[in-house]
């Protein structure tokens, strides 16, 4: 599959065979920067959130929402860190993190920082990440909560004898430059809709992946975007 040849290519490759554009902004600085970024969906502009903003909440899933309102703003509750975790074979893992609800990070001991201080080795914050259902997806139920591994609930913690398999996400660049989500737990699915349908206020549930491969479908793709690219017009990738 081609990619736009509006840019140069870079080497780097993320859960796939596709590419990633070294000039796009968006997918440079949540793969390699790890910086906050939004996910805007693919086909109606919508962009994921959790559906509770505090830290207090680890049992709630995820909303599609298209209208960014003064609280989730205030909240950061539109960002999302793709924070790398390792690999799955030579595929690169990665966690899904919210800034919303984020806890601040315990001060260092001298232990930790060692005698030069300074703030190389600075503790991050705690972000809720992406858990999904073990069962999933199996049925429609709520697949997905955002939490932290020790405070989701039980069937939504890692199985097979590693604690947080659960959140490990493979994340594949697709041609049109958007993110598709493979759970590493159920590699038949991807992040997707309950209703299989995309409008304000979706459910994101893990959903089978009918398109066969780790590219998924353009539906089910998310755009990463910087917050400053929230009018980015998204639906040229149709034209």
């Amino acid at each position: 599959m081609d990619i736009q040849e509006r840019t140069e290519m870079s080497n780097l490759v993320v859960g796939g065979p596709v590419a990633v554009n070294s000039y796009d902004n968006a997918i440079t600085a949540a793969l390699v920067e790890n910086r906050p970024v939004m996910l805007v969906h693919a086909f109606n502009g919508g962009y994921l959130r959790p559906a509770e903003l505090s830290e207090e909440s680890h049992d709630k899933g995820l909303t599609l929402a298209t209208a960014l309102d003064d609280a989730t703003k205030d909240a950061q509750g539109h960002l999302w860190y793709i924070t790398p975790a390792g690999f799955f074979g030579q595929r690169p893992l990665y966690v899904i993190e919210s800034a919303a609800g984020q806890e601040p990070p315990e001060p260092a001991t001298e232990e930790e920082t060692g005698t030069q201080g300074g703030d190389a080795d600075a503790a991050k914050p705690r972000r809720r990440r992406i858990s999904v259902h073990q069962d999933a997806p199996k049925s429609m139920a709520d697949t997905v909560q955002v939490g932290h591994l020790d405070k989701v609930d039980e069937k939504w913690r890692g199985k097979n004898g590693a604690p947080g398999d659960t959140q490990l996400w493979v994340v594949t660049v697709t041609p049109w430059g958007g993110f598709t989500f493979v759970p590493i737990t159920h590699p038949d699915a991807i992040l997707g809709f309950k209703e299989q349908t995309v409008s304000a206020d979706s459910e994101p549930r893990l959903t089978y992946n009918w398109g066969g491969d780790f590219t998924g479908t353009v539906i089910n793709t998310f755009y990463p975007r910087l917050p400053n690219e929230w009018n980015v017009p998204y639906h040229h990738v149709f034209t």
